[in-house]
């Protein structure tokens, strides 16, 4: 694919599967720690806010391959 093309339907798939895996990764590695620690709901939301941090990473990245 060429620079500055616009992206396909693959590539969508794959930024969302992405994406989802990041939130779900972040929400239950934050869920583990709870678990041990006791103190739920902290480290979950502490996660899903690590996993929406790296998922807008993730998306800055990928889009800027199409600008």
């Amino acid at each position: 694919m060429a620079r500055g093309e616009g992206p396909e339907i693959g590539d969508l798939l794959g930024m969302g599967s992405s994406i989802t895996g990041c939130l779900i990764v972040g929400f239950g590695l934050g869920w583990l720690v709870d678990h041990g620690l006791g103190s739920f709901p902290v480290g979950a939301l502490i996660g899903l806010f690590l996993g929406i941090v790296a998922a807008c990473f993730y998306m800055y990245g990928q889009f800027k391959k199409f600008m």
